[in-house]
């Protein structure tokens, strides 16, 4: 990562959009959310975050067959764990696009509910509240506010605008980052852009 993007940020709680659970009205916005559904490669992945975990594994599909069957984020999360030393060596270089991918993946198949959610935050920075994680999200501090490097809020952020360039007619599509070596079950990765909806009524690493 650029030392732009490396540096911790500061922000006043009572000024952004944060979350910290998959409950309340924010709570989408998480990984671990459940009930948004991504397909992928003709596989149904139960959340965002086993996707994620699955692709440190490009070269176990028994591994990623493993985490993917976890109907639990952090049953999925905690499967992964043991295979860790197993992780892509790249991990480090390539794991924020492979965020940006899952990220941009569980809105095209959830356009309309998790769409929803990114728009109704307005224009509000919005942050992951962690008490252990100041990469992907920012920790409380006593005077309130939070710090931290908070990369999957700003993911948030960049994905808000995406969707809102799409829905109003300002780009035609949503665009998914290039990873290298990017497999499920030895296949190459594709989005699906069925909505999961559907199902169930049976570049360059840039920020402001």
């Amino acid at each position: 990562m650029a030392a732009s993007e490396d540096k911790l940020r500061t922000y006043l709680k009572n000024d952004v959009v944060f979350f910290r659970t998959t409950t309340g009205e924010f709570g989408p916005l998480s990984n671990m959310a459940p009930d948004y559904p991504i397909f992928v490669s003709g596989v149904r992945i139960p959340t965002a975050e086993a996707l994620y975990q699955a692709c440190r594994f490009p070269d176990d599909p028994d591994v990623q067959r493993l985490i993917i069957d976890q109907m639990s984020p952090m049953t999925a999360k905690m499967k992964s764990k043991k295979y860790r030393d197993r992780t892509r060596e790249d991990w480090d270089e390539v794991r924020v696009n492979v965020m940006r991918w899952c990220l941009r993946v569980k809105l095209e198949n959830n356009w309309e509910r998790f769409g929803y959610v990114l728009d109704k935050t307005g224009d509000r920075p919005i942050v992951e509240e962690s008490t252990k994680d100041e990469f992907w999200g920012a920790k409380p501090k006593e005077d309130g506010f939070l710090v931290g490097k908070n990369v999957l809020g700003r993911l948030l952020m960049e994905l808000r605008e995406r969707f809102r360039d799409v829905r109003d007619g300002r780009a035609s599509e949503l665009k998914y980052p290039k990873v290298s070596h990017f497999l499920l079950f030895s296949v190459p990765l594709e989005p699906s852009t069925k909505r999961a909806d559907a199902y169930n009524e049976i570049q360059p690493f840039m920020f402001d």
